[in-house]
């Protein structure tokens, strides 16, 4: 008895237009993403303009030494991130290493302010309100920035063996796409959690 077989095709990988599969998959993730922290930025908002003070209770505003710092660090890693992006695209392996690995090291110098700043904010997640929108906003993105880390270290990974020519590193390109999206979402919620009390 002979058992028909029918021969694997490949499977697609690129779509019909300019943008791949994969990149098309990374934007619905960062759509999502972006809705997530609309959201958190709109609770907050809505709880800080239906309150007699911000913040409340007289907790003590954020400083905001570190948080710039921070802030300089993180968008620093965006130009870093491009430079690599930008050299694998001109062929050059040793800039896509280089600035992966600069991407890498600010973005563990931005994470390790935030942590360091947990310590020395002048209040808890629990104290209130604004407090627990505080960490869990910072938090959450810390989370995602922390996966931008992973996301790097598994493309220098790749990186390190060849793995990537000018016309194949759509990882790369997804990963960069996924970066600036997180710096962005930080200038969204250092100005709204750290400079808006101020004002």
């Amino acid at each position: 008895m002979t058992v028909n077989t029918v021969p694997s095709l490949p499977l697609p990988r690129n779509t019909s237009g300019r943008h791949s599969t994969s990149w098309w998959a990374f934007m619905l993730l960062i759509i999502n993403e972006a809705v997530l922290f609309a959201s958190l930025l709109a609770s907050y908002f809505y709880l800080r303009f239906n309150s007699p003070s911000w913040p409340q209770d007289q907790l003590e505003r954020p400083e905001l030494l570190l948080p710039i710092i921070g802030t300089i660090v993180l968008l620093s890693s965006s130009f870093v991130m491009h430079y690599a992006q930008s050299g694998i695209r001109q062929g050059s392996s040793s800039r896509l290493r280089l600035g992966l690995a600069g991407g890498l090291i600010l973005g563990v110098i931005f994470l390790a302010i935030q942590l360091y700043e947990y310590h020395t904010v002048p209040f808890q997640p629990d104290d209130d309100v604004y407090a627990s929108l505080f960490f869990a906003i910072t938090g959450i993105h810390a989370m995602h920035v922390l996966l931008g880390l992973l996301m790097n270290v598994f493309t220098q990974i790749r990186a390190s063996t060849s793995g990537f020519t000018p016309t194949r590193h759509q990882t790369v390109e997804n990963i960069v796409l996924y970066w600036h999206f997180v710096d962005i979402v930080w200038i969204f919620v250092f100005v709204s959690l750290y400079l808006s009390p101020y004002l």
